[in-house]
């Protein structure tokens, strides 16, 4: 029985929950990866997975040992980087997963300048908004904007997300300046469909924390849509400041309630709880950590200087 390879089957079966994707990544036969299966519960004496047509899924012996076996193959890899990495660059597919609006205006050229100090890498990254499963989309790395809710997966911050709330110039000309959180009642908001918090504003000032169910009139998951029909003066917005920072200088946009903060998001890196990332992992991770933080450091600056 080759341990091993039952091993990197048995994980990749259920981190895609599939036979033929499991053998799709591992470039092996439906009937490849079977056997690999049948010979490692044959040789437990356990069964491991649930299996239907279209989908596997571990048993509760099977999660208790996938867990095990995903550390195992980790150390296994540490092992092998550790006597390589030092004559040899990092190579091989790197996949990483973000939120559509960060990836088109902040990770390009981010990336490119990655791209130029590991040319050896392959990077696939898929842009969506959907909140995609780390493990169970294959993917190494995974950008988050959120506030996150607790898991088995591990996150590194990479950088605060400061959010501010906007409007058009016609459009407060048109309906007035809320000058209390109170007042957001009183008028249309754009909302932003993917947030724990729902369509709930919470505020905070000198005055203490204000949650706010404001009238929407328009929800969507995408935040660049909210800025473009706040622009165009249909209510007001609660906005990353990344995507708004353009408007704002155009004067097509305004903030609103400056005396008051909502809670900050953050940009997170998240990836399966293995306890050692791999070299390719961590050096991305590294790099976003060290740019996106010089770069809001910078920004930080700007915006004192300006106040």
């Amino acid at each position: 029985m080759d341990k091993l390879g039952s091993l990197r089957a048995f994980v990749k079966v259920v981190e895609s929950g599939s036979f033929a994707e499991a053998g799709r990544q591992l470039r092996l036969s439906r009937s490849a990866i079977s056997k690999y299966i049948a010979d490692l519960e044959e040789s437990l004496g356990v069964q491991l997975l649930n299996r239907t047509t279209r989908h596997a899924s571990p048993t509760e012996n099977g999660q208790r040992y996938f867990e095990r076996a995903v550390v195992i193959l980790s150390e296994i890899e540490a092992a092998d980087q550790a006597v390589t990495q030092a004559q040899s660059a990092p190579r091989g597919l790197l996949r990483v997963n973000a939120p559509m609006s960060f990836g088109t205006m902040r990770l390009g050229p981010v990336l490119a300048d990655f791209m130029a100090l590991y040319p050896e890498l392959q990077l696939q990254i898929v842009l969506s908004d959907d909140l995609l499963d780390p493990v169970q989309d294959g993917f190494d790395v995974t950008l988050r904007i959120a506030e996150l809710e607790s898991s088995s997966l591990i996150a590194r911050k990479i950088m605060p997300v400061a959010r501010m709330i906007c409007a058009s110039p016609d459009y407060l000309a048109r309906h007035g300046t809320p000058k209390h959180p109170q007042d957001l009642r009183e008028h249309a908001s754009l909302t932003y469909g993917f947030l724990l918090t729902g369509n709930q504003w919470k505020l905070t000032g000198s005055d203490g924390d204000h949650w706010i169910q404001p009238a929407w009139s328009l929800c969507v998951n995408n935040a660049e849509v909210l800025r473009d029909v706040a622009i165009k003066g249909r209510g007001l917005a609660l906005l990353p400041e990344f995507i708004a920072a353009d408007a704002l200088r155009k004067g097509e946009l305004r903030t609103v309630l400056d005396s008051y903060s909502a809670p900050p998001l953050a940009l997170y890196a998240v990836y399966p709880p293995t306890r050692h990332l791999s070299v390719k992992v961590r050096l991305l991770i590294d790099f976003l950590v060290e740019r996106f933080g010089r770069e809001e450091d910078e920004a930080a600056g700007r915006r004192a200087t300006t106040r």
